[in-house]
């Protein structure tokens, strides 16, 4: 059976340029983030859930999620943060077994989620890869990317394990600080799962 690995990284860090880089290996890619937001909208008992923590605005007239709504509530109450991951995560974690099962034909799987130890499914997988780049250019590229303000993206770092906790737990780390290249890394750690 293909191994299941996990890669995480704080915000901006650039896990999805990395698992870019995995899937032209022919690596399938788990995206744990768009799947939860996929699940909230097709999982009943997950919706119930959500409506019964944030209410019937949590959703829009066309029954998509309102993330301005429930981010604006979630990001400030830590209380309802921890209770809106503990209705998601363990969905997205029966779904993400699911899918790692469905994979045929190759040597291992990536489940790509930026709270893979706050959510402590890291402890289903086999291996964990950290995608790791300084604080200051992980705030600029997500002020450019999602032009949120320097305020909004340290709340939400504030929210994740600090790098060196995930870099010290990881079984691979992957430098994205602008000044090594990404591919070696990416391909010695391939060949490391694949030999």
């Amino acid at each position: 059976m293909a191994l299941k690995i996990g890669i995480t990284g704080g915000i901006g860090s650039g896990k999805t340029t990395v698992c870019h880089i995995f899937e032209t290996l022919g690596i399938p890619i788990y995206y744990a983030d768009d799947r939860a937001k996929a699940l909230m909208v097709t999982d009943k008992k997950l919706v119930e859930s959500i409506i019964s923590l944030f209410g019937k605005e949590a959703y829009l007239p066309d029954d998509s999620l309102n993330r301005q709504h429930i981010a604006q509530i979630a990001f400030h109450n830590p209380l309802i943060l921890r209770e809106l991951n503990n209705i998601v995560h363990p969905s997205v974690f029966r779904d993400g077994e699911q899918w790692h099962k469905d994979q045929k034909g190759v040597p291992y799987t990536l489940k790509e989620a930026a709270l893979l130890f706050e959510s402590g499914s890291h402890s289903a997988l086999d291996k964990i890869i950290t995608v790791y780049a300084p604080k200051e250019l992980r705030i600029e590229r997500v002020m450019v990317r999602n032009g949120l303000s320097r305020e909004e993206i340290e709340s939400r770092m504030a929210k994740q394990l600090p790098d060196e906790e995930k870099k010290e737990r990881a079984d691979f780390v992957i430098y994205n600080d602008g000044r090594q290249l990404l591919l070696p890394q990416v391909l010695a750690i391939h060949k490391v799962l694949t030999t």
